[in-house]
């Protein structure tokens, strides 16, 4: 009787082991089995193609696991593995049988299944044998090795077990990179709030990965001396991608984690700082606006208020408009406002990265490289603006030392009236007094002034530090990176709403100003609308005889149209990097 190979325990323990043997080597037709009889080799992927017709009429349930088959084979027939072979173009790089002994192959769940698993190193090294080697003198490999835990890493599961693609394509590095976080989803979350992770999410491979760090199939623990991330060693894996590292680099936290102050006071002093800070002005300024909202409207429908002036209702003679802006400040408001929309849109699509809209974004504009080339042209433009604008206070002030008060109705510096005008206000929101009267300039107009101030020094200065890394780390130490990541983005995303809900509100949505004011685009303001809105000064220029050195003709018909059309394209862009903004914070910050 001839010797069988097949161990009839061991088959019956298989996945096949309801098949006879002929469902598999249907070429057989007698027995005994002729000596060198030529046979066709058994096709796997035509077997269980066929299997899975016949299954689909047995039940729903049978179905839904030749489904998972399906994609099994669809996967493999996508994989590397399938390709032809170098050395034999007749043969794939590796079929099915190569890797699965169809005769012993356990199914899921069961012990034998687990201590496949153990073997799979081996399975791999037959063909990879270098890889292998090196493999097994890592933390995973020893952990295989000599501890037999089936819970360590092997090959499939950093590269997948039917869609294994060469390592060196972006698609893979991706793969491997979100594999990590099978087992290490902590650290994955920590390193997809860095810049290196928001890349990879946005689908962009040429940032450190896991593998960058940490290394590839040689991992070591990170105290072992020969681990790249070794303190000894980090410097020279910082240097892989940052040639000009110095020292500073090796005390930055890949991993740090905002939340947990014993490891990481800084950063956790820095969000809770930076959170309450997003608390307390929204807190404030929304409700100011509510308010506001509310009381003015209330005011229209009593007819308390002045009636809202609509440019093209007015009569069109002379000097009926007040000039409020000169065109070299109507031109850098708008730059100004193309600058932050850009910054806004280009940093918010990185910080936001796991948002569909961003990765849209990131893909339209060409990549997170491109992006954040648009994103220093657009924080050069508003530097050059607000540096070039104190250069002109600081040459203005200088010309009229005699005249200029610094507290006085030109000025934007705040004083006590400004407390007492804020004070009347909130008075007028409840119906306790009169709307008050403003000046020049309004409370809220000096906060909208001031508040690019905190945010150049904030965001600016965070900025410059992420830019030139080396620069920073050459004068301090690695977890300054954390930090200006933390303030840079909350920042942004409070620079951002701000702008767009409060300033947009105080300039454009009140009930006096809807649909929009153009007085920023044409650089004129109605004489009626100009007392209304600044009482103090029109009766302090009336009273000195000063006030025709500032009324102007009515802006020309193209001139308001044009302002208008501009006004309303800014403002819906306003509008949509708002609801983008919020979703993102909605999707990444409070569903996360």
């Amino acid at each position: 009787m001839r010797k069988l190979y097949v161990s009839p325990e061991l088959f019956k323990q298989s996945v096949h082991s309801r098949r006879a043997c002929v469902d598999c080597h249907w070429d057989i037709v007698r027995i005994p089995h002729r000596r060198n009889e030529k046979r066709d080799a058994v096709n796997c992927i035509t077997c269980h193609l066929d299997t899975m017709a016949q299954q689909n009429e047995e039940g729903v349930k049978e179905y839904k696991r030749v489904d998972v088959v399906i994609d099994k084979i669809k996967s493999y027939m996508g994989s590397i593995h399938a390709r032809p072979s170098k050395h034999d173009l007749s043969k794939p790089n590796a079929y099915c049988s190569d890797c699965h002994n169809p005769h012993t192959f356990a199914p899921l769940g069961t012990k034998a299944r687990w201590d496949f698993r153990l073997t799979i190193p081996d399975v791999c090294g037959k063909c990879h044998d270098d890889v292998k080697k090196t493999y097994l003198t890592s933390v995973h490999g020893q952990e295989v090795a000599q501890e037999s835990n089936p819970n360590a890493a092997v090959c499939v599961d950093c590269h997948t077990t039917h869609e294994i693609e060469s390592p060196g394509i972006d698609e893979t590095k991706l793969a491997i990179t979100a594999n990590c976080g099978n087992c290490h989803g902590q650290q994955l979350k920590t390193y997809m709030g860095t810049y290196h992770g928001q890349v990879t999410t946005l689908g962009y491979a040429y940032t450190a990965k896991c593998f960058d760090c940490h290394g590839d199939h040689k991992i070591k623990r990170v105290k072992d001396e020969a681990s790249k991330m070794h303190v000894n060693n980090r410097l020279d894996t910082c240097r892989n991608c940052h040639e000009d590292a110095t020292q500073g680099f090796v005390s930055f936290h890949p991993h740090g984690n905002a939340h947990d102050f014993d490891r990481y006071p800084f950063m956790w002093i820095a969000s809770k700082f930076m959170i309450g800070l997003l608390i307390g002005v929204f807190a404030f300024f929304w409700l100011h606006s509510a308010l506001w909202f509310y009381r003015e409207y209330q005011d229209r429908k009593e007819g308390k208020t002045a009636p809202h002036v609509e440019l093209d209702k007015l009569p069109k003679t002379d000097k009926t408009y007040v000039r409020r802006w000169s065109l070299s400040w109507r031109i850098s408001h708008l730059l100004l406002a193309l600058a932050v929309m850009t910054l806004v849109l280009t940093g918010t699509s990185a910080l936001f990265a796991e948002s569909a809209w961003a990765q849209t974004v990131m893909h339209t504009i060409g990549g997170p490289k491109i992006a954040a080339l648009m994103h220093r042209i657009a924080a050069l433009t508003f530097i050059t603006l607000f540096f070039g604008h104190l250069v002109f206070f600081a040459y203005y002030i200088t010309k009229n030392r005699n005249t200029w008060r610094w507290f006085g109705p030109n000025s934007l510096v705040p004083n006590l009236d400004d407390l007492k005008q804020a004070a009347a206000m909130f008075q007028w929101f409840f119906g306790l007094a009169p709307r008050p009267v403003f000046d020049r300039w309004a409370y809220w107009e000096k906060f909208d002034y001031w508040a690019p101030f905190w945010g150049m020094a904030i965001i600016g200065i965070s900025g410059a530090m992420l830019w030139f890394p080396a620069v920073t780390a050459s004068v301090l130490p690695g977890w300054v990176f954390n930090v200006a990541t933390i303030v840079h983005g909350e920042e942004a995303f409070l620079a951002a709403v701000f702008l767009f809900s409060v300033h947009f509100f105080n300039v454009h949505f009140r009930p006096d100003k809807l649909p929009q004011d153009i007085v920023m685009f044409t650089g004129v303001m109605p004489l009626e609308e100009y007392k209304h809105e600044h009482t103090l000064e029109y009766k302090r220029l009336l009273e000195r005889g000063e006030l025709d050195k500032y009324l102007v003709d009515a802006p020309s018909r193209p001139m308001t149209l044009g302002s208008k059309i501009l006004g309303a394209g800014l403002i819906l862009i306003g509008v949509t990097l708002l609801v983008l903004v919020l979703v993102g914070f909605w999707e990444n910050v409070i569903m996360a």
